[in-house]
């Protein structure tokens, strides 16, 4: 038994004519029949009055019609699930971004995105930078924005600038000074890092860079996320060393120190599934350039 059979036996029982069910479903008389004399062989029952004019139904041709137009009825109803949750997924895109990225350009470049595709369902999740290369392999973002370059063989990586590193200070700490710091001046500091998390993470990083500049802090903190660590400078727990556009955040109790070294620089990388063909991957990239342009900055430096 296929659909079709029971699409033709519906058709003669709504028409009571094989002649005008013929004509409605376009196909010949006898391939008609054919098909009902099929259905009815497959149920070993008698469906249709023969020689009746109209056409009549047979007791276990009637149970049999009304069990076919509900099966019929779902199936219209599963093909527009289907082209529903097609439509669905054409129209979600989902981005992962680390909290640092919120204070350099990704919300004006979500903003620039969301211009041109007003009609997607556009989700943001925060994430680790690890975190985001599982999420990516797992089909829970499509793309995602973070600060550490993780090697894998499925993600595709762009980058797309590098940003200035500073430090964060409690604000009476060297009260009203601007001038530049260096590493070695951070020396006897107690150190405040994030995330506490999976690892390879942003926290790596800082202890490498401070590390390979033979400083020791006597003390380090790891904490969780940036705004954490912000907290704990303010209450004159120690420095952290942050992204330059971290300062944009105007966090009572905390002082930004630029940070004199020329290794001091933190990436912003836009990762993705190497295998995904969805345009949107290329428009949100075009969005970081456009925005870049009008801001001066540089891509991929």
């Amino acid at each position: 038994m296929e659909l079709r059979h029971l699409r033709y036996f519906v058709a003669v029982g709504r028409e009571q004519s094989f002649t005008r069910a013929a004509e409605t479903l376009h196909v010949a008389q006898p391939a008609l029949s054919k098909q009902i004399q099929q259905l009815e062989e497959d149920l070993g029952l008698a469906l249709i009055e023969r020689g009746s004019r109209p056409v009549r139904l047979t007791e276990p041709g009637r149970l049999i019609f009304e069990q076919a137009i509900q099966i019929l009825e779902r199936v219209d109803d599963l093909r527009e699930t289907g082209r529903r949750l097609r439509l669905a997924e054409r129209n979600r895109f989902r981005v992962g971004f680390v909290a640092s990225t919120l204070y350099g350009r990704l919300p004006e470049i979500i903003r620039g995105y969301r211009t041109k595709r007003p009609d997607v369902d556009l989700t943001l999740l925060e994430l680790l930078t690890l975190e985001q290369i599982a999420a990516l392999k797992e089909g829970r973002i499509d793309v995602g924005f973070g600060r550490i370059a993780i090697e894998d063989p499925a993600i595709a990586r762009v980058l797309l600038r590098n940003e200035r590193l500073i430090v964060a200070v409690p604000l009476g700490w060297d009260a009203g000074r601007r001038a530049p710091l260096r590493l070695r001046d951070l020396g006897d500091t107690p150190l405040i890092v994030y995330p506490k998390g999976a690892r390879p993470n942003n926290a790596d990083r800082i202890l490498a860079l401070v590390r390979a500049a033979g400083v020791r802090p006597p003390v380090i903190h790891e904490v969780r996320e940036l705004q954490t660590a912000l907290g704990l400078v303010a209450a004159g727990v120690g420095v952290c060393i942050v992204p330059a556009s971290v300062e944009r955040l105007r966090r009572d109790g905390v002082a930004y120190r630029p940070l004199d070294e020329e290794t001091a620089l933190i990436p912003v990388i836009m990762s993705y599934r190497k295998d995904d063909p969805s345009p949107e991957i290329g428009l949100i990239l075009d969005c970081v350039r456009e925005d870049y342009l009008r801001e001066g900055i540089v891509f991929g430096v």
